[in-house]
């Protein structure tokens, strides 16, 4: 049995640790005054009648000249506090409809620019980038984050205290030009697609520019490198905002779905085919609060989850992807933890539309209301599903409240209740209720970030009243040479939220980590910054038995400039089984089994704005009573613009006393971006743990911001080695039209 890291391991990672912390090279250099530490301001120019932006990227309009800049960005990277070397401006204007942004990004080789993606909402990590973060309720903890680049790409998300939604689609539409001088956005977002507050005329708001080739990232508040684009208590100020309308504040969104589904029990070829409709609509109740009304919900159009190969004891966990659920729900996050590997969360909305056994279910209508009332943000949900047509499965309500309480400038209190109730006789309701407290200052010893975090849970069930309750705490310090975090939680043996998530039950966890991240005088020509860290966790069961003690070193990251990266890690574990472990079909490891056993790992990223980039990891070492070897390649084919190639393959070779086995994962995806607004993707992926190929084709166009075609086709073939290889399990062809009108 290998034994856990050794002592000169340990010394040898602290000895670079404190070598780097010493060494001239790595001592942190204080950034050269320059402006931009004062809080920053711009106002927005209101439109006279008559005139009006036509969006086209070329801002030529007289107005545009009028409106104030917000110029003089400062660098992040890689020069912390120096000027940027690509000069950008950004102006403001408004009508009583929309708000509008001018974006000048000038650039000294204007042909050298980098905009591999177009599709609607793709991250941005190969190209030159334009970002820009919107807090309309100037409250310093919320808001709304886009970001285009020079192929006219656009993407946005909701951001709140506990994370990003980057599922969130908002209504707006942009434009981009480019010219001898770089390239510029001209940019609408309508005031029906945000809520804000109409007793302010300020907005919070900030803008960052990435020049990919440089590897520079620019920003016009809050350069320091603990603060960012999205930390809005550093962000700058937009004025003069007022007299501006939502209109009626409804927007009425009906769809057509045409759906054909065949199974192997159909006869040779043949479809069910069927029609259906349905309708969300949406109204701003107040300009801060906002309601959702969906009936006869279907979501066709949802893009396939990715597969995962899965050799722990615990479920996996996938995002929500559907667009009812994603519309304000950040307004529903609780601060138990849904990061790491073991998850806790009350209200997981992926449960909804699935009924206790797994299977999905009808939803007939849902109804949500959510935003703020006063210093309250508030969320509340209601959700009806539908039983299926043979009456197995039967139908259930779905409610979720949700209130936070601000406090100071970062800070709140909060509680949460959810309840699930089977339409059927004698049957009784689920509920879980709970409390959350986050505490938290971008100003601790002056310029640092800290926060602190305390919840706990209760959930009851139909037989359960004991030992069903989850608490837990957790202080971090998120800031760039030093980062730390100690989390503490006790998950008991009932607890199981309905409407939630939970990876494990039944255990006490402490989970301490600490990094550092020295970085090299500006004048490095290679290195950008190191990384060393150290992350333990400690689990036990309720009587204080050692479950896992496990740590992750990582004795070196290395960054580069030219955005290549590399890193080495070890991982040390014991691990004492409290269950049967059922690793792969036919091999189980004992009851009560206890393992020592370490593992390496080495893994390799090349920069993404390469035409072709790798990802890969290898990992190797001891696993339970043998051994295990992994090896994830993940390569990227960027052609053009527009046309990308997506390939990943995941190997895994394990030997233990119990049984030898191998699983692979396989997924090629293609897509062809044709503009912005018309996309073709195309998803295959294989894994032996399933047995199951897929596919799935999705047309999406974009008909204008709101107005959107789907054609979906998906079709999964069982993997029978020892009958028909890759026989036809299911195959679904459908087209979705959904249509936005507002009032």
């Amino acid at each position: 049995m290998t034994r856990p890291l050794r002592a000169p391991v340990r010394a040898l990672f602290l000895l670079a640790l404190l070598v780097c912390a010493a060494h001239p090279l790595f001592a942190q250099q204080p950034a050269t005054p320059a402006p931009g530490t004062e809080r920053r301001s711009i106002s927005a120019e209101r439109l006279s009648d008559g005139e009006h932006v036509t969006l086209d990227g070329t801002m030529d309009e007289p107005f545009w000249t009028r409106a104030q800049p917000a110029a003089n960005f400062i660098q992040v990277d890689p020069d912390n506090g120096k000027p940027a070397t690509e000069p950008t401006e950004v102006r403001v204007v408004f009508d009583r409809d929309a708000l509008y942004l001018g974006v000048t990004a000038f650039d000294s080789e204007p042909d050298q620019w980098l905009g591999y993606q177009r599709r609607r909402d793709e991250f941005l990590s190969s190209d030159d980038r334009f970002q820009w973060t919107i807090d309309t309720f100037l409250d310093g903890r919320s808001g709304y984050f886009f970001e285009m680049n020079p192929s006219g790409l656009m993407a946005d998300s909701l951001f709140g205290v506990n994370g990003d939604n980057r599922q969130w689609d908002g209504i707006w539409d942009a434009r981009v030009r480019h010219s001898d001088i770089g390239w510029t956005i001209e940019i609408e977002i309508p005031f029906r697609t945000v809520n804000f507050n109409p007793e302010s005329d300020s907005w919070g708001i900030n803008f960052q520019r990435t020049v990919r080739r440089k590897n520079e990232d620019s920003i016009w508040m809050g350069w320091a490198r603990n603060q960012g684009l999205r930390r809005m208590t550093n962000a700058g100020r937009v004025t003069g905002i007022r007299d501006v309308t939502q209109g009626h504040g409804l927007d009425i969104k009906p769809y057509g779905l045409f759906t054909a589904q065949s199974t192997p029990t159909r006869a040779a070829g043949a479809f069910d085919k069927e029609g259906n409709a349905g309708v969300d609509l949406f109204y701003n109740v107040t300009p801060l609060l906002r309601a959702n009304l969906t009936v006869n919900t279907d979501f066709a159009q949802t893009e396939v989850d990715q597969r995962q190969v899965n050799l722990t004891r615990f479920s996996l966990f996938f995002p929500e992807r559907r667009d009812f659920f994603l519309d304000g729900s950040t307004f529903f996050d609780f601060g138990s933890p849904i990061g790491g590997d073991l998850k806790i969360t009350p209200f997981f909305s992926r449960r909804i539309g699935l009924s206790a056994s797994a299977e999905p279910q009808k939803i007939n209508f849902g109804t949500k209301l959510t935003g703020q009332m006063g210093r309250q943000d508030i969320g509340v949900m209601h959700v009806s599903s539908g039983e299926d047509n043979d009456g197995a499965q039967v139908g259930e309500d779905f409610t979720v409240a949700r209130v936070r309480r601000r406090l100071l400038t970062q800070s709140y209190i909060g509680g949460i209740y959810t309840r699930r109730d089977a339409r059927a006789p004698g049957s009784e309701a689920s509920h879980t209720a709970g409390l959350d407290a986050r505490f938290a200052t971008s100003r601790f010893l002056g310029t640092e970030n800290i926060d602190a975090t305390f919840w706990y849970l209760n959930a009851t069930r139909p037989g359960i009243s004991r030992d069903n309750n989850a608490f837990g705490a957790n202080l971090v310090y998120p800031n760039d040479l030093w980062t730390a975090r100690l989390d503490s939680s006790v998950v008991q043996e009932q607890f199981n939220p309905s409407i939630g998530f939970v990876s494990r039950r039944g255990y006490r966890r402490v989970s301490p980590n600490l990094g550092y991240q020295p970085r090299p005088r500006a004048t490095s020509r290679y290195i950008r910054r190191l990384i060393f860290l150290a992350d333990f966790d400690i689990q036990a069961d309720m009587q204080n038995r050692l479950l896992t003690r496990s740590t992750q070193f990582i004795p070196l990251e290395v960054q580069f400039q030219s955005q290549d990266t590399a890193a080495v890690e070890v991982i040390p574990t014991r691990e004492r089984l409290d269950a049967p472990f059922a690793i792969y079909p036919g091999i189980t490891l004992p009851l009560g089994a206890q393992y020592d056993f370490t593992r390496y790992l080495a893994r390799v990223q090349t920069a993404n704005r390469r035409i072709v980039a790798l990802n890969g990891r290898y990992s190797w070492g001891s696993f339970y009573s043998g051994t295990r070897r992994e090896t994830v390649a993940n390569v990227t084919l960027r052609m053009r613009p527009g046309y990308i190639v997506y390939l990943t393959g995941e190997w895994n070779t394990i030997d233990l006393r119990e049984g030898r086995f191998r699983t692979k994962l396989y997924r090629l995806v293609g897509e062809a971006q044709f503009s912005p607004f018309v996309t073709l993707v195309n998803n295959v992926q294989y894994d032996t743990q399933g047995g199951v190929l897929g596919w799935q084709s999705r047309f999406r166009w974009i008909m204008k911001p709101g107005n959107d075609l789907y054609v979906v086709y998906t079709h999964n073939w069982l993997d029978q080695p020892l009958l028909d290889r890759f026989a036809t399990l299911n195959k679904t062809f459908a087209s979705k039209v959904l249509y936005t009108h507002r009032f």
